[in-house]
């Protein structure tokens, strides 16, 4: 078995771009009605709303509440400095939590927040 998941959203195309570009994510699949992404073995859809050849569950766009993704990372503030580089806005600053991540966010162009976290021992 493998568990893997999809947002639907009108930004099909730019979201593929994204992680392709940002994240180094492979494009496994590339269509206009949809683009599979995969990093380091895991896999997140694209898929592209209205579509009459899926399901009703499928059709309506992610609205933007209650979801995230997350990409591990080696170094959170060099990954941080970079993404500055690139001009993407941050979100949610570079911290270190009391459990032992420390992340930022910084968001897709579907609106999904992305959490880039580097584990580091819990204080």
């Amino acid at each position: 078995m493998k568990l893997w998941s999809g947002v639907v959203t009108g930004k099909v195309a730019e979201c593929g771009a994204f992680y392709r570009d940002v994240f180094g994510c492979e494009i496994v699949f590339e269509a206009d009605w949809f683009v599979l992404v995969s990093l380091g073995g895991a896999e997140i859809g694209f898929l592209k709303p209205g579509l009459e050849s899926q399901t009703e569950a499928f059709r309506r766009p992610w609205t933007g509440d209650g979801v995230w993704i997350t990409v591990d990372v080696a170094d959170a503030a060099a990954e941080e400095a970079r993404l500055l580089g690139l001009g993407l806005p941050i979100e949610h600053a570079l911290r270190t939590e009391p459990w032992g991540d420390r992340h930022f966010v910084v968001r897709d162009p579907a609106g999904v927040p992305v959490d880039v976290v580097q584990r580091v021992p819990a204080d």
